[in-house]
């Protein structure tokens, strides 16, 4: 596994939906959108998927093995059910962290829009944080989506977030179109956004002029077999969810695209006036 730089200390993992951050001594690894309960769901519609969670599992111990992170952060959306917790759920997220705290002490939770009464599912020694995030080392803000993030994360280069599930949709055949997970990276106006913040209330004076972030990265779902965000669809800013894509302060436009396996594709407007193309050679099949 090797590392695809997105800027200083952010790292996508080639072949995973997963980030490593870095600063001299400490890595962290962060992952989104891992929707556990989710097959229930479908089941209940007669869609009968086996369960994603020994597959996320396994995934997850080679690559806490492979690059030995300090602490496991878990960026929004751990279960699917919004409200309350299914039985699945109950029976699946507990052992799935146990598993996880023997390799990583330290994890960590930012909630998502579907973590309604996940604290009675987490292990006592898992962290769960507010819905605004965290600043983590004041470089990488990292929040859910479906939220403002916190003031102090204004302050922080990087924005990182999940909650889009981000893919792009290739034509194979007359009828037929494949989707992929894509990465996300575009322009942020920290200023604009700290600004818009401040005018809903969401922050104040000095956070306005403490604001420094540059970039946005949307982070595709660790779950591969959820559905997501065609970005590429032209007139997709219409669909834009969260209020940070929202206000103003990005444009979906000008977002480099990426595929799990590194491959740049272009920017999203790019993508767009090319609608219903072929997949690249490059890309996995």
């Amino acid at each position: 596994m090797d590392l695809l730089r997105l800027g200083p200390g952010l790292n996508a993992i080639r072949g995973h939906a997963a980030l490593l951050l870095a600063k001299p001594g400490q890595k962290a690894l962060v992952v989104a959108d891992l929707h556990i309960g989710w097959e229930s769901t479908l089941a209940d519609k007669g869609f009968h998927i086996p369960s994603q969670v020994g597959k996320m599992l396994g995934k997850l111990r080679r690559l806490i093995r492979a690059y030995r992170p300090d602490m496991l952060i878990f960026l929004g959306d751990v279960k699917h059910t919004i409200v309350g917790a299914e039985a699945e759920e109950w029976a699946e997220i507990p052992a799935f962290f146990e598993e996880l705290l023997r390799l990583v002490r330290d994890i960590k939770v930012v909630p998502g829009n579907h973590d309604g009464k996940l604290e009675s599912l987490l292990p006592g020694d898992v962290e769960l944080l507010d819905t605004g995030g965290m600043a983590l080392w004041d470089h990488f803000g990292l929040f859910h989506g479906h939220a403002w993030p916190s003031p102090e994360l204004l302050a922080c280069r990087y924005l990182i977030t999940g909650h889009v599930h981000p893919v792009v949709l290739f034509r194979e055949a007359h009828y037929f179109r494949t989707s992929f997970r894509v990465w996300l990276v575009m322009e942020c106006d920290g200023r604009g956004l700290a600004e818009e913040m401040a005018r809903r209330g969401r922050a104040g004076r000095s956070d306005v002029e403490a604001a420094r972030a540059e970039k946005l990265v949307i982070m595709p779902s660790f779950n591969e077999f959820l559905g997501g965000q065609a970005v590429n669809r032209p007139g997709g800013d219409e669909s834009l969810i969260g209020p940070v894509l929202r206000s103003g302060s990005v444009s979906l436009g000008g977002a480099e695209v990426f595929m799990l396996d590194g491959t740049f594709l272009g920017t999203v407007g790019q993508l767009r006036s090319s609608w219903g193309a072929r997949r690249p050679r490059s890309s996995p099949p």
